[in-house]
């Protein structure tokens, strides 16, 4: 078996690039609505079903949601957020459920820096590997179902993508 990875995918492979070529197109709102939802319907399920009752990472959507919503600002929704991040770090030994709990704290984090959307992308994409195919697979079939993985997230960024954006987020991918 080998050694499993906490993300998958690359900077340079072509899903990744697709993916960062449409998030230069969009403000930080659009890029945190789409990785909150992404992470609803993707990733919540998976960490839930290995460590139910944990309500930490739907309370880190919920509190980036209403900082969207402009019913918080962001100090308020920050312990929410690192809550989560320490759900993941506490389901060690549940590879599927840290990916997406570091999934979905990446996700609420577009609120402070919108280049926290890699996170989603890269443990997003283990989350659904490892979920999908468990822990002993091959290197080559984690590597197809990430690239799968960047497939579907940019079929939903660009499903949400406003058209000529008027207000691009600054994204400095060397931060």
């Amino acid at each position: 078996m080998t050694a499993l990875r906490k993300m998958l995918g690359a900077w340079d492979d072509a899903g990744v690039q697709a993916l960062v070529a449409v998030l230069e197109t969009q403000s930080k709102e659009t890029i945190a609505r789409w990785g909150i939802a992404c992470s609803r319907e993707r990733y919540l399920p998976v960490f839930e079903a290995e460590v139910p009752g944990d309500l930490r990472p739907r309370e880190a959507l919920a509190a980036a949601e209403a900082w969207l919503a402009r019913e918080v600002r962001l100090p308020a929704a920050k312990p929410a957020i690192l809550a989560c991040h320490a759900a993941a770090r506490e389901a060690e030994g549940l590879p599927a459920a840290q990916a997406a709990a570091r999934a979905i704290g990446q996700a609420a984090s577009v609120i402070h820096a919108p280049t926290h959307c890699m996170g989603l992308v890269f443990y997003g994409a283990a989350a659904f590997a490892y979920s999908t195919h468990g822990v002993s697979a091959a290197r080559e079939v984690y590597d197809q179902a990430a690239e799968q993985e960047f497939g579907v997230l940019l079929a939903a960024l660009t499903s949400v993508a406003v058209a000529d954006e008027p207000n691009p987020a600054k994204l400095n991918w060397r931060c």
